[in-house]
């Protein structure tokens, strides 16, 4: 048993029993709490030497007890949740957190009050595959994305206590949001009711995002097949998360393109490319994270904050549905264009060390992540979010909804426009240019063709070169003064020149490679790859 940690589970029906399982394989489980005597004398014999009892006030008052696990009916969440933390206990609750986002906030501060682990069931979040697919999104490796949507489909267990919309799309929600990174401005949802006019049985719910991604959960319990599906569209790759494949097709990656001819989008397909997964059970990997979190004060993945995040567009999703496919406005403020916050709260935190000089325009619905600095006359548009530790120079244009990771330096009088977005470590030098609109004219308007640009982690633009929009500029790849980028740059490449040509490679510290592929400054020796250079 992990020194210090016991585990009571209440509810070991449907899916408490596997949460039972999981927690007395990790050696943690000390008691399962039912109302179900039957059920409860079947633990004991499968599993001995664990107590059982019947009575919630017996799991709160032992002293021995550490944690809660919660797997009963969504509504008595809020209360079981609540008189756990009351009572000095971390919890696991599967989802949702509750049924309304003033009760999760409750229980959220709650938690935090008292320095408990608060972690809610999004139990995708931790299957391998979704994991792989989230870590190979964020590092670019599918390019900009557009498009995220899930199919959750079958003719199973068919409940009254909820309907699909909270059954099912959770997590959905969940590992959409996820990937985002980001909220939804909009939620619209739509379904119909076949067997109960008061629940419904199938629902297709449509989130718009500030920086342009879309996305639809399709959930339904009237389906001939199960169907357990998230595909992720961006403009290098598409990736499918398929759960009813076997393990070695859970995770494919298609290189599909859009690519322009005459200004004409074209499809370009390529074969699927299986992803290497670790064959490991995702409800045993959340039990261990929970465990882990408790042990070691980590945050869960899946804390209060974000399953509040999951039931706020749960809640918008049901008010729709309510009201036969209203489009719903998280933020009705924006929406009315009235936002009197002031710039403290376009940040991270609520007191972040951010600098703005008094000449600089920041427009609402910005984020500055915490460090940054935003100099003279520069301004900021609507929807637009730059990372941590960002210096942003004089006479800078960035947006509107545009997205700037961590770490990045914009040098003075550069626009980075709708379209363009920019990875960590970033450097833009003095007056380089980006477009996002391949052949403009003034008297027609054209954003409908914008095509995205993607500068990924570590490059470096020099001053006053041109990137022409619909590229990829690549890890730690080097664009010299004046270029004219007109294609890809490779990862590590040096491109100079109208048209820029690649002439070498460059080390992560920005220093050339031999013809050894070896920096001469700093040691790091690199090899070829698919798309330029990594480090051996």
């Amino acid at each position: 048993m992990i020194q210090d940690t016991s585990i009571a589970v209440i509810g070991c029906g449907y899916w408490g029993k596997n949460l039972v399982r999981n927690f007395q394989q990790i050696g943690v489980l000390k008691l399962i709490c039912d109302k179900n005597e039957t059920l409860l004398a079947q633990f004991k014999d499968q599993y001995p030497g664990i107590e059982t009892c019947l009575a919630l006030n017996d799991v709160l008052t032992r002293e021995d007890i550490h944690a809660i696990v919660i797997a009963t009916p969504a509504e008595t969440h809020f209360t079981l949740t609540r008189e756990a933390l009351l009572n000095g206990k971390h919890v696991f609750v599967e989802k949702p957190l509750a049924l309304t986002v003033e009760d999760a906030k409750e229980l959220v501060e709650l938690a935090e009050n008292k320095q408990l682990t608060l972690m809610v069931g999004h139990l995708l979040q931790y299957h391998p595959a979704f994991m792989k697919l989230k870590e190979l999104a964020s590092n670019g490796e599918l390019g900009r994305i557009n498009y995220i949507y899930s199919h959750r489909l079958n003719l199973g267990k068919i409940r009254r206590e909820e309907n699909i919309l909270w059954s099912f799309a959770p997590h959905d929600i969940s590992m959409i949001l996820s990937i985002a990174g980001e909220e939804p401005e909009t939620v619209l949802s739509t379904g119909g009711n076949y067997l109960h006019k008061m629940i419904a049985d199938v629902t297709t719910t449509h989130l718009e995002f500030q920086s342009g991604l879309r996305g639809h959960v399709f959930v339904s319990w009237l389906h001939p097949f199960k169907e357990q599906k998230l595909v992720v569209v961006g403009d290098q790759r598409m990736a499918v998360f398929d759960d009813m494949k076997p393990w070695t097709d859970k995770l494919l990656f298609y290189p599909h393109e859009i690519k322009w001819k005459n200004n004409i989008p074209v499809p370009a397909k390529a074969e699927a490319e299986r992803i290497d997964i670790p064959h490991l059970e995702p409800l045993r990997l959340e039990c261990d994270h929970f465990i882990d979190c408790i042990s070691n004060g980590k945050q869960p993945v899946t804390d209060g904050h974000e399953g509040t995040r999951v039931l706020k567009v749960l809640n918008a999703s049901q008010e729709s549905l309510d009201d036969y496919g209203k489009k719903i406005f998280l933020n009705p403020e924006k929406k009315a264009g009235h936002v009197s916050t002031p710039i403290g709260s376009f940040t991270e935190n609520d007191t972040p060390d951010v600098f703005v000089h008094e000449t600089a325009v920041i427009d609402p619905n910005v984020t500055i992540g915490t460090g940054s600095k935003v100099w003279h006359f520069s301004h900021i548009l609507s929807g637009s979010k730059t990372g941590r530790n960002c210096n942003i120079g004089q006479n800078v244009a960035i947006g509107p909804n545009v997205n700037i990771g961590n770490n990045c330096k914009i040098q003075n009088n550069v626009s980075i426009y709708k379209g363009v977005s920019l990875e960590d470590g970033v450097f833009c030098g003095p007056s380089m240019v980006f477009t996002n609109v391949y052949n403009p004219r003034a008297e027609l308007r054209k954003m409908d063709q914008l095509r995205p640009t993607l500068v990924k982690k570590g490059s470096t633009i020099g001053a006053n070169a041109t990137i022409v929009c619909g590229i990829n500029l690549g890890r730690y790849s080097f664009i010299g003064a004046g270029a004219v980028v007109t294609k890809n740059v490779a990862d590590h490449a040096l491109v100079v020149g109208n048209p820029a040509k690649q002439i070498g490679w460059v080390c992560e510290c920005g220093e050339s490679l031999d013809g050894k592929l070896t920096c001469t400054e700093c040691g790091k020796i690199y090899k070829d790859v698919k798309n330029g250079l990594e480090e051996k």
